[in-house]
């Protein structure tokens, strides 16, 4: 699946520190850092990392490199099989969470990456990102920072329509109607491209979920919990609310992502519920970038109980059988000062992992702030689920609900189903 600006469903994954591709490392050369002393350190990276990780590398005097840097898709099993076999780089991509050969609890769990739990940048993980980061306890992935899911708005219409961005679903509902009573489409939802469907479960699931039960994900894995018996159907009960009652455009199945990034961007759609990522394509469509803005999606009626999606950006380890295990970590440990944390995260347009005086963040995602601040925000659900398989069955029921092809209870059944795979 792709699209004409090249995001495909891997784009997105490696945007957003997400999992599941697959493929075979086709290298694209090597760099070398500046500076002598110690060995030279292997480094595999993906595409995503490049821009930072040859910025810093650069800049890091204690060690050489050698460099390569593939796309998303073709670093999994490669390197994964490098790792089993012994050979691995000193430093490679890791992906955040659970769920794929190349996360960080599947990697770890066998053995192959060193603990970085010492190293003082852990100390400021949120606590509510650090089920990506961390595995019975210990940190094994470093990164720079997340990206979130939420809102992404057309200011003019908002005016128009004489609403501010809410803070309540009973809210948000309410702007909805407001806007769609001006003759403006609420809600553009392109549901033809897979990886949209997802995304406002997953901007709810946080609010419905993960506030009443921030241990949801570890009932799941010991088999306590389960998607049929928690906030997930509420979640999908407000997704399809949304289209009972018109909000959306119409046809959402047959509209892509580009047609919806155009129908926000024009103003012939109030707003479409995406990951901070993308906002690039939002701008370049309007004729103003400055005409664009984003907020939380607020899944809850109190305020207070309203959490966000945050997912982790894909990250780095060290492999546990290198040669250089100590020259790695150190390099780790000069990307985790806060300014190469901020230089990383200003490359990638993500919100750093912590924050100074000297951070740049992008103006827009300031409302998001207060929730990682506040320990409201968890990574993207697919970067706890144990087995690649559950993402794509959740694009699957979604498009069927829109369609009308199942029910709530059903869609649930099979991520419960396609959650307990080997």
């Amino acid at each position: 699946m792709t699209s004409s600006t090249g995001l495909s469903r891997r784009g997105f994954l490696g945007l957003t520190g997400g999992v599941a591709a697959m493929g075979a490392l086709a290298a694209c050369g090597g760099t070398s850092g500046s500076g002598g002393g110690g060995g030279t350190l292997r480094l595999v990276g993906v595409a995503d990392q490049q821009k930072p990780l040859e910025l810093l590398t650069k800049e890091y005097t204690k060690s050489k490199f050698n460099a390569s840097y593939a796309p998303t898709d073709q670093v999994q099993t490669s390197v994964r099989t490098q790792l089993g076999a012994g050979n691995a780089p000193d430093v490679h991509v890791v992906y955040p969470g659970n769920g794929s050969a190349m996360s960080m609890a599947q990697i770890s769990q066998a053995g192959l990456l060193a603990d970085l739990s010492g190293q003082a940048w852990t100390k400021r993980i949120p606590a509510g990102l650090k089920p990506a980061f961390e595995n019975n306890g210990k940190t094994y992935i470093y990164s720079a920072g997340s990206s979130v899911i939420g809102a992404v708005y057309n200011k003019k219409v908002f005016q128009e329509a004489g609403v501010e961005p809410p803070t309540t679903w009973q809210g948000f509902l309410d702007v909805c109607e407001k806007i769609k009573k001006k003759g403006k489409v609420p809600i553009a939802l392109g549901a033809q491209t897979q990886w949209v469907t997802q995304l406002i479960t997953y901007a709810l699931v946080p609010s419905t979920v993960y506030a009443k039960n921030p241990k949801f994900d570890e009932q799941m894995k010991a088999g306590s919990a389960s998607f049929a018996g928690s906030g997930w159907a509420d979640a999908f009960e407000m997704y399809l609310e949304l289209q009972k009652r018109g909000y959306f455009n119409d046809n959402p199945n047959g509209t892509t992502f580009e047609q919806q990034t155009a129908m926000v961007a024009t103003g012939k759609a109030a707003m479409a519920i995406q990951v901070s990522a993308v906002l690039p394509d939002f701008r370049k469509s309007a004729a103003d970038a400055a005409d664009l803005g984003m907020f939380p999606v607020p899944g809850a009626d109190d305020a207070g109980q309203v959490w966000i999606p945050a997912g982790v950006v894909v990250g780095l380890g060290v492999s546990a059988r290198g040669k250089n295990v100590d020259e790695a970590k150190a390099f780790i440990e000069f990307l985790g000062e806060q300014r190469n944390m901020n230089r990383w995260a200003e490359a990638v347009a993500c919100v750093p992992l912590s924050r100074d005086s000297t951070s740049k963040i992008d103006p827009v995602l300031e409302p998001f702030l207060p929730f990682i601040d506040g320990n409201k925000a968890v990574p993207f659900m697919d970067q706890a689920w144990p087995n690649a398989e559950i993402q794509p069955a959740h694009f699957a029921v979604v498009q069927e609900l829109l369609g009308g092809k199942t029910s709530v209870n059903a869609a649930l059944k099979k991520l419960d189903e396609t959650y307990r795979k080997n």
